[in-house]
């Protein structure tokens, strides 16, 4: 890898002038910075370089493939459904336990990881708590939840505790960075999972597409609700598969707007949302059809 200055020269030159790494030096790169090798003053001018140029494609997996070198892995068999929860909602209830749960009801296993820093979302945490799914305390028990109630949520520290400080960044630097995108593309279970890659901005549909083409994943792609991996309970969006790299449309995205749902709160208040999922819970026949679609969509990708 080039020196820290010439490296920082190359993609320092801000959106137009930058240019941008090979996907060897990207990955030497990422691994150096998750290492903790990168001195705080160009880590910091490193990330915010990489913000405002935009990371490209080969950049990205190489990233990847750093970030996938110093995750742990989980122990299962089974193909596994991972669901990054790093956003929270804040104008509507979040469903994400609840996919969880009908997934779980499918006869698929479910791993949710992620980490709250928003003042102005809702935690994501305590929703889950509420809704009967509990933190791992470790890596062991994560196993052991999995196996035992095919169901598992961890904060993202448990994974990829190298990650998480760079995620943690945020708040030092005030705004995201690349490990906030990456976050969403980890793999814990190689070989056996199927990730829900959720994106907010469509642009970035296109940019996750060559990437899960490229690594030959096992995915759904989709704009998620509020940047939570959920189908948007009142419109769904595109849930774009892929099986080994190559993409499959399972379903279409719904035309038209998203009208309120007769009697639902327009809130993301935790104890309305969890009152929703529970009454949810007790009349499967209410559930959004979107979100019925999502679960049969990821149980095709499981060959389930």
């Amino acid at each position: 890898m080039m020196a820290l200055s010439d490296l920082i020269k190359e993609i320092g030159r801000g959106a137009k002038g930058a240019r941008d790494l090979s996907t060897e030096d990207a990955q030497l790169l990422f691994k150096a910075m998750l290492s903790g090798e990168v001195p705080d003053l160009e880590l910091g001018a490193i990330l915010l370089s990489l913000r405002i140029k935009g990371e490209s494609d080969d950049e990205l997996v190489g990233f990847c493939a750093a970030m996938q070198s110093t995750t742990r892995t989980v122990t299962t068999n089974t193909p596994l459904v991972v669901l990054p929860s790093y956003n929270g909602v804040r104008r509507q209830p979040n469903l994400l336990p609840l996919l969880a749960l009908m997934l779980r009801d499918a006869g698929l296993h479910v791993l949710v990881h992620g980490r709250h820093d928003f003042d102005n979302r809702e935690n994501p945490f305590p929703l889950f708590h509420a809704c009967g799914i509990p933190s791992a305390t470790s890596l062991s028990d994560m196993n052991q939840q999995i196996a035992d109630h095919r169901i598992a949520l961890t904060h993202i520290e448990l994974l990829n505790p190298d990650l998480n400080r760079l995620l943690n960044l945020r708040s030092r630097l005030g705004v995201r960075n690349s490990a906030h995108t990456l976050c969403k593309l980890l793999d814990p279970c190689p070989g056996h999972s199927i990730r829900v890659v959720n994106v907010t901005h469509p642009e970035y549909l296109i940019r996750m597409a060559t990437l899960l083409q490229t690594e030959k994943a096992r995915a759904l792609l989709m704009r998620g609700t509020e940047g939570e991996p959920f189908a948007n309970p009142k419109r769904r969006p595109e849930l774009l598969g892929f099986q080994n790299g190559v993409s499959m449309q399972l379903f279409p995205a719904e035309d038209g707007g998203t009208p309120p749902i007769s009697g639902w709160p327009e809130t993301a208040d935790l104890d309305e949302n969890v009152a929703l999922i529970l009454a949810l819970r007790k009349n499967p026949g209410r559930i959004p059809q979107p979100l019925q679609d999502q679960v049969s969509a990821l149980k095709t990708l499981a060959g389930a």
